[in-house]
């Protein structure tokens, strides 16, 4: 097993962002985190984030804002950008174990 260092950092700041005080639910935030389950138009926003989100416009967020405050898609978009880094993270650490 690959050794992390900073897993304990970054498992406090993952807890901090899913758990912590916010405008989105928790509930909200682990989904978006997980990167699936969310209501369709989030989803689509966040299956972006996950593959490619830097391709985020204005008007994919502009047609979320009639249903989500600023604040919840911050919160949101934070938390799938946090759960896509650890499958990210983890594959990596996986094939490095399989190496």
């Amino acid at each position: 097993m690959t050794l992390d260092p900073h897993a304990t950092l970054r498992n406090n700041v993952i807890k901090r962002v899913l758990d912590g005080a916010g405008i989105a639910a928790p509930s909200q935030r682990h989904i978006a985190f997980e990167g699936k389950g969310s209501p369709p138009g989030l989803q689509a926003l966040i299956d972006k984030v996950e593959a490619n989100a830097y391709k985020v416009t204005d008007e994919d967020l502009r047609q979320l804002q009639q249903t989500y405050t600023d604040d919840e898609l911050f919160e949101l978009i934070v938390s799938a950008a946090l759960g896509a880094s650890e499958r990210r993270l983890r594959a990596g650490l996986d094939a490095l174990d399989e190496a």
